[in-house]
């Protein structure tokens, strides 16, 4: 995840009918993706808002 993906952690995906989810847009503010996510769902189809945290790579403990 690059550092502008860190800066919108709020992402709203959508789900497929064949089981898979597709990130349609990142955003800063849970509120922001809520509002986005009723627009979206005007149109039908099934929308949800997750909290998608990144992964931090090459950090190992040991």
């Amino acid at each position: 995840m690059n550092y502008r993906d860190q800066l919108r952690p709020w992402a709203i995906f959508k789900r497929l009918p064949t089981g898979e989810n597709v990130c349609l847009v990142r955003l800063r503010t849970r509120s922001d993706a809520d509002a986005m996510a009723s627009i979206f769902r005007q149109g039908g189809g099934v929308f949800e808002v997750v909290f998608d945290l990144p992964q931090h790579q090459g950090v190992t403990q040991g």
